[in-house]
């Protein structure tokens, strides 16, 4: 009886380690085509298995840190503007409006630094209203402009305001088109930070571009 134990014992462990020692089979390839989205404007793109499995996961370019590093600059603008709202007009919209623009992009400002920081890309190279060539940002206001707006009262203020703002938004949807352009926004979270930007910013254009049809009739 003994013997038998014994042996018994030994068949099971045996067993038992060959369970263990045997190598998991390898998750299949995927057979199934993969959509790799197009930048804004151009069309999706179908990948074959083997296309998607050679791409592997793109990082960032100097030409994100660029758009980043502006984009900041193009923000701080945009909540300098809204700003003058409260002591310039009585326009609910318009003050509503104002608020929203300003939570937004302060938030987005936090996930620029954030996207920056993570990168050891020093925010403190963001010029001062100016792309890297030297020229003005698309839709930046100048500094007359800028002062023209706060000095600014009432329906002339609400107007100006709605003119300035579009004409900042549009600006700051022409700096995606030029990312993407540039070879950027292909990492995953500027992709998605830039198409967000853009899908936003558009939809308050629409909404600018019907309140200031609304207020010079």
């Amino acid at each position: 009886m003994r013997r038998s134990f014994g042996a018994g014992t030994v068949l099971v462990l045996s067993l038992g380690l060959a369970a263990c020692t045997t190598s998991a089979p390898e998750p299949p390839a995927p057979t199934s085509p993969v959509v790799q989205l197009g930048a804004p404007g151009e069309p999706n793109e179908t990948l074959s298995p083997e296309e998607a499995a050679e791409l592997g996961s793109p990082k960032h370019v100097e030409a994100d840190s660029e758009f980043m590093l502006d984009m900041i600059q193009h923000h701080d603008q945009a909540i300098e503007m809204t700003g003058f709202v409260d002591e310039n007009t009585d326009d609910r919209d318009i003050r509503l409006l104002a608020e929203r623009m300003r939570v937004s992009q302060e938030d987005e400002l936090k996930s620029m630094t954030r996207w920056l920081q993570d990168r050891f890309i020093p925010v403190n190279e963001a010029g001062a209203g100016h792309g890297h060539d030297g020229d003005a940002m698309p839709g930046m206001l100048t500094d007359d402009e800028l002062a023209a707006l706060e000095a600014a009262t009432d329906a002339e203020f609400d107007r100006l305001f709605l003119e300035s703002m579009i004409r900042h938004h549009q600006g700051a949807l022409q700096m995606v088109g030029e990312l993407y352009a540039a070879g950027g926004g292909n990492e995953s979270e500027i992709d998605q930070f830039a198409r967000h930007v853009e899908s936003d910013q558009g939809v308050e254009i629409a909404r600018m571009q019907q309140m200031l049809a609304e207020r010079t009739r």
